[in-house]
């Protein structure tokens, strides 16, 4: 898998950290059909800038429930565009900081401190370093989450069953990138997302067992510098 495409769906798993997002009894959700099956499934969408008050309406609501989300713990499950599996351990803490932590065998593991995003490879010995600011988790790790202004919404549509938000974030590393959000029409509980990047490979992202927190460990997000070689990226 690419760096883009990991970090874009890493970093909504950890945004949309909440007990909504497990199955019954903290089953993990079954991965989401291709996205064009998706949306044609949705029905036509509204192009942007051009919503109406009901969708504005529901956006707010998308808004609010982000907004509430402080400190979680959760078990995430990522499915690949391959059908590859990895598991691990996502810590949470807004705004701004995450932490993923791969169970093995894979050798990853991604910090974001405030400012920075850590990704490492400890097969590869290597680390790289990444503005936070460069990554889909720039606008959604903000103190105050505003989808209508800081996000470009290409549609929301609406179903007696779900809900579905989809946004392009065009400043993701590799180029812009798509994510769909899937909310319960009832109560707009999120259910499951899915992340398209430049090159149209997807990847989606399930999180179980998710806990509220009082709070975490501040040295969860510190990011360490080993003695591999680290790379800077603009």
């Amino acid at each position: 898998m690419t760096l883009p495409r990991l970090i874009g769906a890493l970093a909504l798993a950890a945004l949309i950290a909440s007990p909504a997002v497990a199955g019954p009894q903290g089953e993990s959700l079954d991965p989401p059909p291709p996205a064009s099956l998706r949306l044609a499934a949705a029905g036509a969408g509204v192009p942007p800038g051009q919503l109406d008050a009901a969708q504005r309406a529901t956006l707010q609501r998308v808004n609010a429930y982000f907004n509430s989300i402080q400190n979680v713990t959760a078990n995430f499950e990522q499915v690949g565009p391959d059908g590859s599996r990895a598991v691990g351990k996502l810590y949470l803490s807004r705004p701004g900081k995450i932490r993923f932590q791969y169970a093995p065998p894979s050798p990853l593991e991604i910090v974001a401190d405030g400012s920075s995003v850590s990704v490492k490879n400890r097969k590869l010995a290597t680390q790289e370093l990444w503005p936070l600011s460069q990554t889909p988790l720039r606008f959604l790790l903000q103190q105050n989450v505003d989808l209508t202004r800081n996000a470009n919404v290409l549609g929301v549509y609406q179903e007696p069953e779900m809900v579905s938000v989809v946004l392009e974030e065009k400043n993701a590393i590799g180029g812009k990138a798509q994510i769909q959000l899937m909310f319960s029409g009832k109560d707009y509980e999120l259910a499951q997302w899915t992340v398209t990047d430049a090159q149209g490979m997807e990847t989606s992202v399930m999180l179980s067992d998710v806990t509220a927190q009082a709070k975490l460990d501040d040295n969860l997000f510190k990011i360490v510098q080993q003695r591999w070689p680290v790379q800077r990226r603009p």
